[in-house]
Protein backbone atom coordinates (compact mmCIF):
# COMPACT_ATOMS: atom_id res chain seq x y z
CA UNK A 1 0.00 0.00 0.00
CA UNK A 2 1.53 3.31 -0.74
CA UNK A 3 1.81 6.06 1.50
CA UNK A 4 -0.53 9.03 1.41
CA UNK A 5 1.16 12.41 2.34
CA UNK A 6 -0.04 12.34 5.93
CA UNK A 7 1.81 8.96 6.36
CA UNK A 8 5.04 11.24 5.28
CA UNK A 9 5.26 12.63 8.79
CA UNK A 10 6.94 11.69 11.26
CA UNK A 11 4.60 11.08 14.45
CA UNK A 12 4.79 13.37 17.34
CA UNK A 13 5.73 11.13 20.43
CA UNK A 14 8.74 10.20 17.97
CA UNK A 15 9.68 13.65 17.57
CA UNK A 16 9.79 13.77 21.45
CA UNK A 17 11.84 10.70 21.87
CA UNK A 18 14.01 11.32 19.51
CA UNK A 19 14.97 15.20 20.62
CA UNK A 20 16.28 13.46 23.90
CA UNK A 21 19.31 12.32 22.24
CA UNK A 22 20.89 16.05 20.90
CA UNK A 23 19.74 17.37 24.67
CA UNK A 24 22.05 14.35 25.88
CA UNK A 25 24.81 15.24 23.46
CA UNK A 26 25.12 19.10 24.87
CA UNK A 27 24.86 17.81 28.65
CA UNK A 28 27.61 15.31 28.14
CA UNK A 29 30.21 17.64 25.90
CA UNK A 30 29.34 20.62 28.31
CA UNK A 31 30.03 18.41 31.00
CA UNK A 32 33.30 16.84 29.59
CA UNK A 33 34.17 20.36 28.42
CA UNK A 34 34.18 21.51 31.94
CA UNK A 35 36.15 18.26 33.64
CA UNK A 36 38.17 17.82 31.42
CA UNK A 37 42.01 19.67 31.00
CA UNK A 38 42.28 22.64 29.48
CA UNK A 39 44.39 21.38 26.50
CA UNK A 40 41.08 19.58 25.68
CA UNK A 41 38.44 20.93 23.65
CA UNK A 42 34.84 19.52 23.15
CA UNK A 43 32.68 22.30 23.12
CA UNK A 44 33.03 22.31 19.21
CA UNK A 45 31.41 19.35 18.82
CA UNK A 46 27.91 20.92 19.99
CA UNK A 47 27.27 20.91 16.46
CA UNK A 48 26.53 17.59 16.38
CA UNK A 49 23.37 18.18 18.46
CA UNK A 50 21.62 20.69 15.71
CA UNK A 51 22.67 18.99 12.97
CA UNK A 52 21.19 15.39 14.40
CA UNK A 53 17.77 17.13 15.29
CA UNK A 54 17.63 18.63 11.95
CA UNK A 55 17.44 14.76 10.74
CA UNK A 56 13.88 14.14 12.56
CA UNK A 57 12.51 17.94 13.65
CA UNK A 58 11.13 20.91 11.78
CA UNK A 59 13.33 24.46 12.10
CA UNK A 60 11.44 26.04 14.99
CA UNK A 61 13.00 22.67 17.03
CA UNK A 62 16.24 22.82 15.07
CA UNK A 63 16.42 26.07 16.14
CA UNK A 64 15.80 25.44 19.37
CA UNK A 65 18.49 22.70 19.92
CA UNK A 66 21.00 24.87 17.98
CA UNK A 67 20.49 28.13 20.59
CA UNK A 68 20.77 25.64 23.14
CA UNK A 69 24.20 24.48 21.93
CA UNK A 70 25.27 28.35 21.90
CA UNK A 71 24.17 29.18 25.16
CA UNK A 72 25.67 25.99 26.63
CA UNK A 73 29.06 26.61 24.92
CA UNK A 74 28.69 30.41 26.31
CA UNK A 75 28.58 29.03 29.41
CA UNK A 76 31.14 26.61 29.11
CA UNK A 77 33.52 29.42 28.30
CA UNK A 78 32.24 31.59 31.09
CA UNK A 79 32.74 29.12 33.49
CA UNK A 80 36.63 29.39 32.35
CA UNK A 81 36.75 32.89 32.89
CA UNK A 82 37.90 32.62 29.13
CA UNK A 83 35.02 33.91 26.88
CA UNK A 84 36.70 37.39 26.02
CA UNK A 85 39.48 35.12 24.58
CA UNK A 86 39.28 36.20 20.35
CA UNK A 87 39.99 31.99 19.65
CA UNK A 88 36.46 31.08 22.46
CA UNK A 89 34.62 34.07 20.55
CA UNK A 90 35.56 32.92 17.53
CA UNK A 91 33.70 29.47 18.01
CA UNK A 92 30.85 30.59 19.73
CA UNK A 93 30.23 32.94 16.40
CA UNK A 94 31.01 29.73 14.50
CA UNK A 95 28.47 27.80 16.24
CA UNK A 96 26.06 30.06 15.53
CA UNK A 97 26.39 30.69 12.23
CA UNK A 98 26.42 27.23 11.12
CA UNK A 99 23.24 26.28 13.21
CA UNK A 100 21.38 28.99 11.47
CA UNK A 101 22.81 27.26 8.77
CA UNK A 102 21.16 24.23 9.22
CA UNK A 103 18.00 25.78 10.52
CA UNK A 104 17.70 27.58 6.46
CA UNK A 105 18.51 24.08 5.15
CA UNK A 106 16.08 22.01 7.40
CA UNK A 107 13.15 24.92 6.57
CA UNK A 108 13.92 24.67 2.77
CA UNK A 109 14.02 20.99 2.78
CA UNK A 110 10.37 21.26 4.65
CA UNK A 111 9.18 23.42 1.68
CA UNK A 112 10.25 20.79 -0.65
CA UNK A 113 8.48 18.34 1.42
CA UNK A 114 5.04 20.08 1.03
CA UNK A 115 5.41 20.65 -2.08
CA UNK A 116 6.26 17.40 -2.70
CA UNK A 117 2.99 16.04 -0.87
CA UNK A 118 0.60 17.96 -2.52
CA UNK A 119 2.54 16.59 -5.93
CA UNK A 120 1.73 13.30 -4.26
CA UNK A 121 -1.66 14.35 -3.60
CA UNK A 122 -3.14 15.00 -6.73
CA UNK A 123 -1.04 12.18 -8.32
CA UNK A 124 -3.09 9.75 -6.20
CA UNK A 125 -6.13 11.37 -6.67
CA UNK A 126 -5.60 11.40 -10.82
CA UNK A 127 -4.64 7.56 -10.29
CA UNK A 128 -7.57 6.50 -8.45
CA UNK A 129 -9.78 8.48 -10.82
CA UNK A 130 -7.82 6.85 -13.83
CA UNK A 131 -7.98 3.16 -12.86
CA UNK A 132 -11.22 3.14 -10.32
CA UNK A 133 -11.22 0.10 -7.49
CA UNK A 134 -13.67 -2.51 -9.56
CA UNK A 135 -16.64 -2.99 -7.20
CA UNK A 136 -16.62 -6.10 -4.66
CA UNK A 137 -19.86 -7.43 -5.95
CA UNK A 138 -21.73 -6.70 -9.14
CA UNK A 139 -24.71 -8.43 -10.50
CA UNK A 140 -24.29 -12.43 -9.77
CA UNK A 141 -20.45 -11.58 -9.95
CA UNK A 142 -17.89 -11.42 -6.45
CA UNK A 143 -14.85 -9.67 -7.77
CA UNK A 144 -11.71 -9.31 -6.30
CA UNK A 145 -8.11 -7.57 -8.12
CA UNK A 146 -5.04 -6.99 -7.80
CA UNK A 147 -2.64 -4.40 -9.27
CA UNK A 148 1.04 -4.10 -9.23
CA UNK A 149 2.93 -1.01 -10.88
CA UNK A 150 6.62 -1.91 -12.13
CA UNK A 151 7.56 1.84 -11.93
CA UNK A 152 8.44 2.88 -7.98
CA UNK A 153 5.24 4.91 -6.23
CA UNK A 154 3.19 4.46 -8.81
CA UNK A 155 -0.66 2.94 -9.13
CA UNK A 156 -0.64 2.77 -12.53
CA UNK A 157 1.33 2.33 -15.28
CA UNK A 158 0.14 0.11 -18.58
CA UNK A 159 -1.98 -2.11 -17.56
CA UNK A 160 -5.50 -1.26 -17.06
CA UNK A 161 -8.83 -3.37 -16.47
CA UNK A 162 -12.42 -2.07 -15.60
CA UNK A 163 -15.96 -2.92 -15.26
CA UNK A 164 -19.82 -2.03 -16.67
CA UNK A 165 -23.04 -3.15 -15.99
CA UNK A 166 -25.63 -3.10 -19.35
CA UNK A 167 -29.47 -3.94 -18.01
CA UNK A 168 -29.05 -7.83 -18.13
CA UNK A 169 -24.79 -8.10 -17.94
CA UNK A 170 -21.70 -7.45 -16.68
CA UNK A 171 -18.70 -6.30 -18.92
CA UNK A 172 -15.12 -6.09 -18.20
CA UNK A 173 -11.92 -5.03 -19.77
CA UNK A 174 -8.46 -6.14 -18.98
CA UNK A 175 -5.71 -4.92 -20.75
CA UNK A 176 -2.23 -4.17 -21.48
CA UNK A 177 -0.25 -0.75 -23.13
CA UNK A 178 2.75 -2.00 -25.40
CA UNK A 179 5.34 0.10 -23.83
CA UNK A 180 5.86 2.22 -20.53
CA UNK A 181 5.88 5.51 -19.49
CA UNK A 182 3.66 8.31 -19.55
CA UNK A 183 2.44 7.33 -23.18
CA UNK A 184 1.66 3.92 -21.87
CA UNK A 185 -0.50 6.00 -18.83
CA UNK A 186 -2.45 7.99 -21.43
CA UNK A 187 -3.38 4.92 -24.06
CA UNK A 188 -4.54 3.19 -21.04
CA UNK A 189 -6.59 6.46 -19.92
CA UNK A 190 -8.26 6.63 -23.17
CA UNK A 191 -9.09 2.90 -23.69
CA UNK A 192 -10.56 2.99 -20.01
CA UNK A 193 -12.26 6.50 -21.04
CA UNK A 194 -13.36 4.86 -24.07
CA UNK A 195 -14.80 1.61 -22.58
CA UNK A 196 -16.75 3.71 -19.53
CA UNK A 197 -18.38 5.35 -22.41
CA UNK A 198 -19.53 2.96 -24.55
CA UNK A 199 -19.99 -0.64 -22.26
CA UNK A 200 -23.02 0.52 -20.87
CA UNK A 201 -25.15 0.72 -23.94
CA UNK A 202 -26.27 -2.37 -25.29
CA UNK A 203 -24.40 -2.96 -28.54
CA UNK A 204 -23.13 -5.74 -29.29
CA UNK A 205 -19.72 -6.79 -27.56
CA UNK A 206 -17.94 -7.05 -31.11
CA UNK A 207 -19.04 -3.57 -31.68
CA UNK A 208 -17.62 -2.37 -28.03
CA UNK A 209 -14.09 -3.82 -29.27
CA UNK A 210 -14.28 -2.36 -33.01
CA UNK A 211 -15.04 1.16 -31.00
CA UNK A 212 -12.18 0.89 -28.42
CA UNK A 213 -9.66 0.22 -31.60
CA UNK A 214 -11.09 3.14 -33.58
CA UNK A 215 -10.50 5.57 -30.50
CA UNK A 216 -7.02 4.60 -29.82
CA UNK A 217 -6.25 4.52 -33.58
CA UNK A 218 -8.40 8.55 -33.56
CA UNK A 219 -6.19 9.49 -31.23
CA UNK A 220 -3.09 8.05 -32.16
CA UNK A 221 -3.80 9.82 -35.12
CA UNK A 222 -3.93 13.78 -33.99
CA UNK A 223 -1.26 15.66 -35.74
CA UNK A 224 -0.56 17.21 -32.67
CA UNK A 225 0.43 14.32 -30.44
CA UNK A 226 3.90 14.43 -30.85
CA UNK A 227 4.69 12.45 -27.52
CA UNK A 228 7.79 9.98 -27.94
CA UNK A 229 6.55 6.73 -28.89
CA UNK A 230 3.03 8.37 -29.74
CA UNK A 231 1.87 6.05 -33.08
CA UNK A 232 3.65 3.06 -32.12
CA UNK A 233 2.16 1.60 -29.21
CA UNK A 234 -1.04 -0.74 -29.44
CA UNK A 235 -3.37 -2.47 -26.24
CA UNK A 236 -3.52 -5.96 -25.66
CA UNK A 237 -6.93 -6.69 -24.52
CA UNK A 238 -9.73 -9.25 -23.70
CA UNK A 239 -13.47 -7.48 -23.68
CA UNK A 240 -16.03 -9.49 -21.70
CA UNK A 241 -19.82 -9.99 -21.23
CA UNK A 242 -21.10 -12.43 -18.61
CA UNK A 243 -24.98 -12.59 -18.97
CA UNK A 244 -26.85 -12.65 -15.80
CA UNK A 245 -29.10 -15.22 -16.65
CA UNK A 246 -26.51 -17.40 -18.51
CA UNK A 247 -24.04 -19.73 -17.79
CA UNK A 248 -21.18 -18.22 -20.37
CA UNK A 249 -18.94 -16.08 -20.33
CA UNK A 250 -18.32 -14.28 -24.10
CA UNK A 251 -15.23 -12.72 -24.97
CA UNK A 252 -13.40 -10.79 -27.30
CA UNK A 253 -9.69 -11.20 -26.83
CA UNK A 254 -7.41 -9.11 -28.99
CA UNK A 255 -3.94 -10.37 -28.95
CA UNK A 256 -4.05 -10.56 -25.11
CA UNK A 257 -3.41 -13.72 -22.44
CA UNK A 258 -6.41 -15.84 -22.40
CA UNK A 259 -8.85 -16.12 -19.12
CA UNK A 260 -8.87 -18.88 -16.92
CA UNK A 261 -11.44 -20.43 -15.63
CA UNK A 262 -11.13 -22.39 -12.11
CA UNK A 263 -14.07 -25.13 -11.18
CA UNK A 264 -14.44 -28.39 -9.12
CA UNK A 265 -13.43 -30.74 -11.92
CA UNK A 266 -10.10 -28.55 -12.45
CA UNK A 267 -8.77 -25.54 -14.57
CA UNK A 268 -9.21 -24.63 -18.12
CA UNK A 269 -7.75 -21.68 -19.95
CA UNK A 270 -10.31 -19.81 -22.29
CA UNK A 271 -8.20 -20.14 -25.84
CA UNK A 272 -10.30 -18.86 -28.43
CA UNK A 273 -10.08 -20.43 -31.88
CA UNK A 274 -9.63 -16.89 -33.84
CA UNK A 275 -8.45 -13.96 -31.49
CA UNK A 276 -8.10 -10.97 -32.91
CA UNK A 277 -5.08 -8.12 -33.03
CA UNK A 278 -4.77 -5.86 -30.60
CA UNK A 279 -6.22 -2.22 -30.26
CA UNK A 280 -5.10 -0.22 -32.09
CA UNK A 281 -3.99 -2.36 -35.10
CA UNK A 282 -7.48 -3.48 -35.87
CA UNK A 283 -7.24 -1.50 -39.40
CA UNK A 284 -5.06 -4.04 -40.27
CA UNK A 285 -7.39 -7.16 -40.55
CA UNK A 286 -10.33 -4.86 -41.36
CA UNK A 287 -11.63 -4.30 -37.59
CA UNK A 288 -12.97 -8.11 -37.72
CA UNK A 289 -13.76 -9.05 -33.97
CA UNK A 290 -15.36 -12.66 -33.55
CA UNK A 291 -17.42 -13.19 -29.68
CA UNK A 292 -16.90 -16.97 -28.51
CA UNK A 293 -18.68 -18.33 -25.96
CA UNK A 294 -17.17 -20.38 -22.83
CA UNK A 295 -19.11 -22.29 -19.91
CA UNK A 296 -18.91 -20.34 -16.76
CA UNK A 297 -21.70 -21.49 -14.24
CA UNK A 298 -22.75 -20.79 -10.97
CA UNK A 299 -19.56 -21.53 -8.20
CA UNK A 300 -16.84 -21.12 -11.28
CA UNK A 301 -14.24 -18.67 -10.92
CA UNK A 302 -12.61 -16.39 -13.62
CA UNK A 303 -9.22 -14.74 -14.01
CA UNK A 304 -8.17 -12.29 -15.69
CA UNK A 305 -4.93 -11.36 -15.79
CA UNK A 306 -1.93 -9.59 -17.94
CA UNK A 307 1.18 -10.63 -19.24
CA UNK A 308 3.40 -9.20 -16.12
CA UNK A 309 1.58 -12.49 -14.35
CA UNK A 310 2.93 -14.99 -17.05
CA UNK A 311 5.88 -13.11 -17.79
CA UNK A 312 7.46 -12.07 -14.48
CA UNK A 313 10.62 -13.92 -13.81
CA UNK A 314 12.89 -14.68 -10.64
CA UNK A 315 16.50 -14.48 -9.48
CA UNK A 316 17.10 -17.16 -12.67
CA UNK A 317 15.22 -15.90 -15.29
CA UNK A 318 12.59 -18.41 -14.75
CA UNK A 319 9.02 -17.22 -15.79
CA UNK A 320 6.20 -17.31 -13.22
CA UNK A 321 4.26 -20.50 -13.13
CA UNK A 322 0.83 -19.78 -13.41
CA UNK A 323 -0.78 -22.56 -14.36
CA UNK A 324 1.09 -24.04 -12.21
CA UNK A 325 0.13 -22.51 -9.07
CA UNK A 326 -3.28 -22.28 -9.70
CA UNK A 327 -4.26 -25.65 -8.73
CA UNK A 328 -3.12 -25.41 -5.21
CA UNK A 329 -5.69 -22.63 -4.66
CA UNK A 330 -8.89 -23.80 -5.96
CA UNK A 331 -12.08 -23.28 -4.07
CA UNK A 332 -11.52 -20.19 -1.92
CA UNK A 333 -13.30 -16.64 -2.81
CA UNK A 334 -12.13 -14.32 -5.51
CA UNK A 335 -9.84 -12.42 -2.11
CA UNK A 336 -8.24 -15.74 -1.16
CA UNK A 337 -6.99 -16.50 -4.98
CA UNK A 338 -6.02 -12.90 -5.18
CA UNK A 339 -4.21 -12.67 -2.37
CA UNK A 340 -2.25 -16.03 -2.98
CA UNK A 341 -1.36 -14.95 -6.24
CA UNK A 342 -0.30 -11.65 -5.13
CA UNK A 343 2.21 -13.17 -2.43
CA UNK A 344 3.63 -16.00 -4.69
CA UNK A 345 3.92 -13.31 -7.35
CA UNK A 346 5.83 -11.15 -5.08
CA UNK A 347 8.02 -13.99 -3.75
CA UNK A 348 8.78 -15.19 -7.41
CA UNK A 349 10.41 -11.84 -8.25
CA UNK A 350 11.57 -10.86 -5.12
CA UNK A 351 9.52 -7.88 -4.33
CA UNK A 352 10.20 -6.31 -7.69
CA UNK A 353 7.82 -6.86 -10.60
CA UNK A 354 9.81 -5.92 -13.87
CA UNK A 355 6.48 -4.86 -15.07
CA UNK A 356 3.27 -3.95 -14.79
CA UNK A 357 1.03 -6.79 -13.75
CA UNK A 358 -2.96 -6.55 -12.94
CA UNK A 359 -5.14 -9.52 -11.57
CA UNK A 360 -9.01 -9.91 -11.58
CA UNK A 361 -10.73 -12.66 -10.01
CA UNK A 362 -14.67 -13.13 -10.79
CA UNK A 363 -16.86 -15.78 -9.22
CA UNK A 364 -20.65 -16.10 -10.19
CA UNK A 365 -23.58 -16.61 -7.49
CA UNK A 366 -26.92 -17.36 -7.69
CA UNK A 367 -29.17 -14.15 -7.61
CA UNK A 368 -32.83 -14.62 -6.07
CA UNK A 369 -34.97 -12.91 -8.27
Amino acid sequence: MRQGPSDLRRPRWRTRVLVVIPLLVIALITLGDVVSPASIRLSPLLIAAPAMTASFAGPLLTASVGLLAVLAQIASNASEGLLGQPGRLTEVITLALVSALIVLFRAVLDRHMRELNRVRAVADVAQRVLLRPLPVRVGPLLIASVYLAAEPGAEIGGDLYAAARTSNATRLIIGDVRGSGLTAVADASLVLGAFRAMAHWPVPLTDLASYLDTALSAERSEPLDKAPGAGESFVTAAVLEIPDDLPVVRVVNCGHPPPIVLRDSGVKTLEGHAPALPLGLGHLAAGHYHTEDFAFGEGDQLLLYTDGVIEARNSEGTFFPLAERLPRWNGGGPQYLVDRLHRDLLRHTGGHPGDDAAMVVLERHHVER
